[in-house]
């Protein structure tokens, strides 16, 4: 059986590790990548939605970054225990007609024994922007390593 280490149980270290290497896959904006850390079975709540299974997951992630452009994504560990982490997170975008927001949420994840997300329930809230209120400048894609992340920005 395939597996995507790290493996539960989770340590701060190596969840934190997890909420990285979710936050890279994000940043890419690639819904066959993301969509391959999730069981077929994966059940979701992401604000109204309920995708259940990868191939709607996909779908929601190919809707997400057709409508939410110059997506840029920072996670952080907030807890973990067992199988499960917390996370909270912030990204910025922009919608077609240019107006800029900043996304905040939380995230509550489960994982099996391979180390694969059977469930993902988030909780996001959108506040428009200014463009001069981004925080989040690094060139599309995964975040630099010598970026700040949301405790840095005082998010």
């Amino acid at each position: 059986m395939e597996t995507k280490p790290p493996l539960p149980p989770f340590t701060p270290e190596t969840a934190a590790q997890k909420v990285r290497m979710a936050e890279d896959a994000w940043n890419s904006r690639d819904p066959d990548r993301v969509v391959l850390v999730y069981t077929e079975d994966t059940v979701w709540r992401n604000r109204s939605e309920f995708p259940a299974g990868r191939e709607q997951v996909h779908q929601f992630l190919a809707r997400k970054w057709a409508k939410e452009l110059d997506y840029r994504l920072i996670k952080e560990l907030w807890a973990c225990t067992g199988n499960r982490i917390a996370v909270r997170f912030a990204y910025e975008w922009h919608d077609d007609s240019g107006q800029w927001f900043r996304s905040y949420g939380n995230e509550n994840w489960e994982f099996n024994e391979h180390g694969f997300m059977m469930r993902r329930f988030a909780s996001i809230n959108d506040l428009p922007i200014k463009e001069s209120e981004r925080k989040f400048f690094w060139p599309l894609g995964r975040r630099p390593d010598d970026h700040p992340g949301l405790s840095e920005l005082g998010l």
